[in-house]
């Protein structure tokens, strides 16, 4: 038979492979993304819903500027300083995580191969539990008079009431918590495979231990970095739960602000188009990423 019905009869055996799951991402995913951009446009009900005949891009708008009762744009940067608190706040878990998942995963990377499942096993123990069920555990821990003021009364350390408990901090440890072990896996998946006669050959080099970690194990870790950060700061950027829990309302972030919209707001041009702004926040995260590491670890500079 002709080298081309073979070709073609791999390439449909590929596309019957994938089909089922390209069916499934249309139907679930890319529908509902298609369907969230046109209410983006739409005008709002007088009672809720949208006016599916009326288009207008006011949803936009109002994320920088309100109306006077003359009719005029005035600036507003409420809806902006909540992008930037999420941002930041993102940003802090991310670091935090780093810092703690960073030596975890190396310490992993480090022992014999028939303890690291053991390791990994209790990474992801966490995800046993419901996370409404952990975050309301972090809220018995860090009220006043829970057990971390407690202790730190009865140690000596505090003469007060700590007040973390709704707070930006307490949302960020609740982030970081949650989200911890989408940091230590990924670089645990790039420092596993890591040649450490590298690191023994920068040791003969004459470079001591902060060079090593500098100059060979985090640029060949970078991949396995930056995936998880990503990982890390793309579900804490649209968190709902730990803000609001942990948060009280008083820590409003971008998850938040578009529930209130669909919901009590009931203005569902305003929150497609915030959510909108929020996933492209989180595809220019994923475009910077592959950009840079589109290319193999050996090539990178």
């Amino acid at each position: 038979m002709p080298m081309g019905w073979f070709r073609r009869s791999k390439t449909h055996r590929q596309m019957a492979l994938i089909g089922p799951a390209v069916l499934f991402l249309a139907v679930l995913m890319l529908i509902p993304i298609v369907l969230m951009g046109y209410v983006s446009f739409l005008e709002r009900g007088e009672f809720g819903g949208v006016r599916w005949s009326d288009h207008t891009v006011d949803a936009y708008v109002a994320f920088l500027f309100e109306r006077d009762f003359d009719g005029s744009l005035q600036l507003n940067t409420d809806y902006l300083q909540i992008f930037l608190r999420s941002f930041w706040l993102s940003i802090g878990t991310t670091v935090l995580t780093l810092l703690v998942g960073f030596p975890t995963a190396f310490y992993m990377a480090l022992q014999p191969p028939r303890y690291r499942n053991l390791l990994i096993f209790l990474v992801t123990i966490p995800f046993w539990t419901n996370l409404l069920v952990r975050n309301y555990a972090w809220i018995l821990l860090l009220r006043n008079g829970g057990l971390i003021d407690s202790a730190l009364a009865w140690l000596g350390l505090t003469d007060a009431p700590i007040s973390v408990l709704y707070t930006p901090f307490a949302v960020a440890i609740g982030l970081s918590y949650s989200y911890l072990p989408f940091m230590v896996l990924p670089i645990y998946a790039s420092l596993e495979k890591l040649d450490f006669r590298l690191v023994e050959a920068a040791f003969d080099l004459g470079a001591d231990r902060r060079r090593a970690l500098a100059r060979v194990i985090i640029p060949l870790a970078a991949p396995g970095i930056a995936a998880g950060c990503i990982l890390v700061f793309i579900p804490s950027l649209g968190a709902y739960v730990t803000p609001e829990l942990l948060g009280g309302g008083k820590s409003l972030m971008i998850g938040s602000l578009i529930q209130n919209q669909f919901g009590a707001a009931r203005n569902w041009p305003f929150g497609a188009a915030l959510a909108f702004a929020l996933l492209g926040i989180v595809l220019l995260a994923i475009v910077i990423y592959l950009l840079r590491f589109r290319r193999s670890p050996g090539e990178m500079t």
